[in-house]
């Protein structure tokens, strides 16, 4: 008698189930008719160099292939967008002030920087998700100038279209960091190695570091520097590949994005498809998994140090989880961990939300640490004044550095995307410098007017989209890699 009624019990279960699943993709396609109609940049999908090609290949095939990509998507994409008048101020079109081939450099193209004289070390910088070389080229140049060459990739399926994030891998990202090591190494047989790398390129860096540990033909980095690093996503993109389920059907073709938006932005990709964010999470709990082998066998204590910036408040990536599964996680090998501290003076500390106002505390309370913590904010009772505070590993005396500058009045937090850009930056700084131009500056806008006029979100433009503490960050960086 009681196998029947198991069986009526697993019966209803999966009926329960199913009928959640068909509900769940019913919001999602009715959801659907919010978003605009797909442009060609969303269903035009270039073909990149599979994980085999980009083993067997090096730089310069690479460069060769990439420079091949770009011409297809011109005659592809770029001419009959062009003509058809449509998209006046778009990436695609080639008489639109945004098109990267009429501004004064293409950095969606993978480049070396080398240094004024003979290179004393070597620096791979990698980028992150739905970004392009861009996001790293401040760094990369003042680094060269420090003597270093500045090998920067761009990785598949980045740089071109939105398209291409849906048939890109995490596995063909992670090639192209092995690609872009041995170049270095070619280049620069002796002297360090070094690995930077922003969101996307943080999990890349470390995935690649803790593959060396057992991989003798895999150069081991001297140190890593991350910024904004992907450790930790949201939990929706574990199930995404779920929300792009009706996709196989023509008429739900849209059901493959999270965002579909005008593609103003001549080196970020503003549309946003759901197999990236699997992809993401993919490498997130591929590096998890390496640091647990790495643990079991004793391996993780030949992990290079690590030098990591985070801001406090990051909607993109996880900071717990930079604490808790990476920090947390380190040999004590002399690393540390700077956060970038929101806006605690009184103007701004009134308006900030419970949780936000608490976050540090809970997650950083008091302690010894295997790692040096500094906590970059606003001094105590002294108005939007900043200083370092900084806690050696194995110690809790703090140890105070003012850095002769003010928290800008206008900024509650920085963001995810704003660490690796100066104020000066001229696409996404607030004081874009004047000799250069790259058709629109991002982060000098501040929109004001009613909900649902403007073909994107209020908050994104309302991002931090470039760091006031820049300069520290910089000489942390270079004081690390000397």
């Amino acid at each position: 008698m009681r196998l029947p009624r198991l069986r009526n019990v697993m019966a209803w279960t999966l009926v329960v189930l199913l009928s959640i699943v068909v509900a769940l993709l019913g919001i999602r396609i009715a959801g659907l008719s919010a978003l605009p109609e797909l442009e060609l940049w969303h269903r035009l999908v270039p073909q990149e160099l599979d994980v085999g090609e980009l083993d067997d290949g090096d730089w310069q095939a690479y460069v060769v292939a990439e420079a091949a990509l770009f011409e297809r998507l011109r005659h592809e994409l770029i001419e009959p967008v062009t003509a058809s008048g449509r998209a006046p101020y778009s990436r695609y079109a080639s008489d639109s002030p945004v098109y990267p081939g009429n501004l004064p450099h293409d950095w969606n193209r993978s480049f070396i920087l080398q240094p004024p004289g003979s290179a004393r070390g070597v620096v791979v910088l990698l980028h992150g998700l739905t970004d392009s070389p861009y996001s790293l080229r401040h760094i990369a140049r003042h680094l060269s100038e420090q003597g270093l060459l500045a090998v920067v990739p761009r990785m598949p399926g980045h740089g071109t279209v939105p398209a291409a994030l849906t048939a890109a891998q995490w596995e063909q990202w992670l090639t192209t960091t092995r690609l872009a090591v041995r170049e270095a190494r070619r280049q620069v047989p002796d002297g360090p190695l070094y690995m930077v790398g922003y969101s996307n390129g943080g999990a890349l860096a470390l995935r690649y570091s803790l593959a060396a540990l057992d991989d003798e033909h895999l150069a081991m980095p001297q140190r890593l520097v991350l910024i904004s690093p992907m450790i930790g996503v949201t939990s929706y993109a574990r199930y995404a590949g779920l929300a792009a389920l009706p996709a196989v059907l023509p008429a739900f073709a849209k059901s493959a994005w999270m965002n579909v938006l005008p593609e103003f932005n001549p080196f970020k990709y503003n549309s946003f498809p759901v197999q990236a964010a699997r992809q993401t999470y993919e490498l997130t709990r591929e590096v998890q998994n390496a640091f647990d082998a790495a643990d079991a066998d004793g391996r993780l204590s030949r992990l290079p140090p690590v030098l990591a910036f985070q801001s406090l408040a990051d909607s993109t990536v996880s900071t717990p989880a930079v604490v808790r599964q990476l920090f947390e996680r380190l040999p004590a090998n002399g690393s540390e961990l700077v956060i970038f501290d929101i806006n605690r003076s009184r103007a701004a500390s009134t308006l900030l939300r419970a949780d936000m106002s608490g976050l540090l505390e809970r997650l950083l309370p008091p302690t010894e640490r295997d790692y040096d913590l500094t906590v970059v904010g606003v001094v105590p009772g002294q108005g939007r004044a900043v200083e370092a505070r900084r806690i050696p590993a194995g110690s809790q005396q703090v140890q105070r550095q003012p850095l002769d500058m003010d928290y800008p009045g206008q900024l509650f937090s920085l963001s995810h995307v704003a660490l690796p850009f100066p104020p000066s930056d001229p696409l996404y700084g607030s004081d874009p410098a004047a000799d250069e131009n790259y058709g629109v500056a991002l982060g000098t806008l501040a929109p004001r007017g009613e909900h649902g006029v403007l073909v994107i979100g209020l908050d994104s433009l309302q991002r931090a989209t470039s760091t006031p503490f820049y300069d520290y960050l910089l000489q942390r960086i270079e004081d690390d890699l000397r």
